[in-house]
């Protein structure tokens, strides 16, 4: 089981969440500041309408309310240097996965970005993992493979297993190599909707038994998957998950959700499974397809 990947409920038999090891909880999460951040192509539904449309100063005030609500809830900050000319570095979740293999290891899986434009974001993010001791993996190109860090690759809480989204962003083969980098299960989810482009978008573990998603978002085995695994799964009504994208919050150690201001029945939703919630506005970073999940990368 240590690095399968699982494609649908008929490859489940005899899999349980109880048989994957433990694993630790993040201890951080890494950020960009939004110095260079602007729409200035259309590459998601998102940005349709807004080009050369975000307001920098408001922006920035967003981040820093983000940050500090990541500091708040006791998952501290580092932080990337910008690099001029990179508008969607800012998104800290695409171009990476950081993870533990289960000796302790500390490893980041490079990322392969579809867009020419986030291409050079990678080599930033390299430089940053080395510094910090991460062991570097890098995928072996078979062509022209991508890979969209933990936009497409999201761990369940707690424990060694990863599911991965493929469909608009990520190619289902990388995740063969995904298992292999982090000794770790993955449960393959295809995606069908093209607003929701990234696995980050519509699926959102709240505790290692709960998730929240946008059914729509996923093809019907896909749906098999998630209800098959989960005991609970709470759904985001369409204006939660497209208009607040309710679905890319970050929850930290299954204790406290951080999630963009007004998603109240999600919000309702969190408090009735014990969650704390902590509401951010991110409606600028909206504008370009990410709210509290794509700003961050979680460190270990």
């Amino acid at each position: 089981m240590s690095e399968k990947v699982y494609l649908n409920t008929h490859g489940l038999k005899g899999f349980s969440i109880k048989n994957c090891p433990a694993m630790e909880e993040p201890s951080g999460v890494l950020m960009c500041a939004p110095d260079h951040y602007q729409v200035l192509a259309v590459k998601n539904p998102y940005m349709r309408g807004h080009i050369g449309g975000v307001d920098l100063p408001r922006a920035r005030r967003q981040w820093a309310e983000l940050k500090e609500a990541f500091d708040a809830s006791g998952c501290p900050v580092s932080l990337i240097e910008p690099t001029p000319g990179l508008e969607d570095m800012v998104f800290c979740a695409n171009q990476s996965l950081a993870g533990t293999r289960p000796d302790g290891e500390k490893v980041a899986l490079i990322g392969s970005m579809r867009h020419v434009s986030r291409r050079r974001e990678v080599e930033a993010f390299e430089s940053w993992y080395e510094a910090n001791g991460y062991r570097i993996i890098r995928l072996k190109s078979r062509g022209h493979e991508t890979f969209e860090g933990s936009g497409d690759a999201v761990w369940h809480p707690g424990r060694r297993l990863i599911w991965g989204g493929h469909g608009f962003r990520t190619d289902s083969e990388v995740f063969t190599q995904v298992a292999e980098a982090f000794k770790t299960p993955v449960i393959l989810l295809k995606l069908v909707n093209e607003r929701f482009y990234h696995l980050d978008t519509c699926f959102c573990p709240l505790t290692p038994e709960a998730v929240l998603i946008y059914p729509a978002a996923f093809e019907a085995a896909s749906l098999e998957l998630i209800l098959k695994i989960f005991p609970i799964v709470v759904t985001a009504n369409e204006v939660d998950a497209v208009s607040l994208m309710a679905c890319n919050a970050t929850v930290i150690r299954s204790r406290t959700a951080i999630l963009q201001k007004g998603a109240i029945s999600v919000a309702n939703h969190m408090h009735a499974l014990g969650l704390g919630v902590c509401e951010v506005d991110t409606s600028e970073f909206i504008k370009a397809g990410g709210s509290a999940y794509c700003l961050k990368q979680f460190l270990w």
